[in-house]
């Protein structure tokens, strides 16, 4: 199935969101609030200066999705881009949606000079991203995640943290 790789565009946004309901609920088991969703791939496609998505097209239809957003290193003087929102439709699962999605963005991180890797972090038990994350090529970075989110404050009226 010849795969086709392109930037999204606003009217991609409904489809974007679906996705990010989809990966959500299949990778960690939580339902999204569809109009934050919503919400955030619309902020999200207006702002490239913040993220970029693209899509895997098969066919005409979109099969795939991932975003990359951006982390300056001062350490190293270039930025990282932080591959994000990965979702490929069950049905096209094994075929080399992923692949494609990674490679185009590999060729565009590595053709520009400010980038100086590529980062994702991936839920624990999430044994089948793993494992297609190593076949790519990427390795544990040795770091730990750690968060504060109050994100869910916007819905939920009581605090969740301290700061």
């Amino acid at each position: 199935m010849p795969l086709h790789i392109r930037n999204a565009t606003p009217d991609d946004a409904a489809t974007i969101a679906d996705f990010n309901i989809r990966l959500a609920r299949e990778s960690e088991g939580k339902e999204l609030d569809v109009g934050v969703v919503g919400r955030g791939v619309r902020l999200a496609l207006a702002k490239p200066e913040m993220c970029r998505y693209f899509l895997a097209e098969a066919e005409g239809r979109i099969i795939g999705q991932t975003m990359i957003t951006y982390e300056w290193s001062d350490w190293r003087a270039g930025v990282f881009w932080w591959i994000q929102s990965v979702y490929v439709v069950p049905l096209a699962r094994r075929q080399g949606a992923f692949r494609a999605l990674f490679e185009h963005i590999c060729q565009l991180a590595r053709s520009s000079p400010e980038v100086c890797g590529l980062r994702l972090y991936v839920e624990e038990h999430n044994a089948a991203a793993i494992e297609t994350y190593r076949r790519a090529g990427m390795v544990a970075s040795g770091h730990l995640l750690y968060e504060l989110d109050w994100s869910s404050e916007m819905i939920v009226s009581q605090p969740q943290t301290n700061c």
